[in-house]
């Protein structure tokens, strides 16, 4: 799964990788770690409108939802069954790039997950990407505020993220760079499943990279 990401680089740079311009630079703060249970504002770019990196909230609210309470349960979506699903079936074609440089796993030595170490995942030298996200938006009937919310997709583990996600075997989207626009082009979601892959680095904090694949 992904609950942990990280975005650290400035402006100028995510501006230049994505070719877009951030509309709200004041809402653009560069972090180490995105909580999603927290249910963060972080940067995305949607298919509406490629040109723009903008701030949607962490946590999909889908449409008909009463109230906010769904969202700690779509932090992710799974490839496999979103046409079963009903919070994700209506944004299948409601999507989104989401800008990070890592997401941190856990790799458990015990069943009970209280014995685990920590990992930071990537490209390889904190560089860009983007996962494959869908996006929502949401109307509070009470207030009539509108709420931008999104999920970040998710596939079988490859042969590395098996290795740390040793439980579940998940891993999140990770698009390559040619296949961003695809993605919000609305090519056929199940061309991204597993095995669709990049190469990926693992590293502990503050050591060397574990794999490369």
């Amino acid at each position: 799964m992904c609950f942990h990401t990280e975005q650290t680089k400035f402006p100028k740079e995510v501006e230049s990788r994505f070719k877009a311009k951030i509309i709200d630079e004041e809402k653009f703060k560069p972090t180490s770690h995105f909580n999603g249970f927290v249910f963060p504002q972080t940067p995305v770019i949607i298919d509406e409108n490629p040109t723009e990196i903008i701030h949607y909230n962490w946590g999909l609210i889908p449409t008909w939802a009463k109230d906010e309470s769904i969202k700690k349960m779509t932090l992710n979506a799974r490839v496999e069954t979103l046409e079963e699903k009903p919070a994700f079936k209506n944004s299948i074609n409601k999507r989104c790039l989401v800008i990070a440089t890592g997401f941190y796993e856990w790799q458990w030595h015990d069943a009970t997950g209280k014995n685990k170490t920590k990992y930071e995942i990537g490209i390889g030298n904190h560089d860009l990407f983007a996962f494959a996200g869908l996006y929502s938006q949401w109307t509070d009937k009470n207030t009539g505020e509108i709420k931008d919310t999104y999920t970040i997709v998710t596939t079988q583990a490859n042969q590395l993220m098996a290795e740390i996600h040793n439980i579940k075997k998940r891993m999140p989207i990770i698009l390559k760079p040619e296949d961003e626009m695809k993605w919000l082009e609305h090519i056929a979601y199940k061309e991204f499943a597993f095995p669709y892959d990049v190469n990926l680095v693992a590293t502990k904090p503050d050591s060397e990279p574990l794999t490369l694949f």
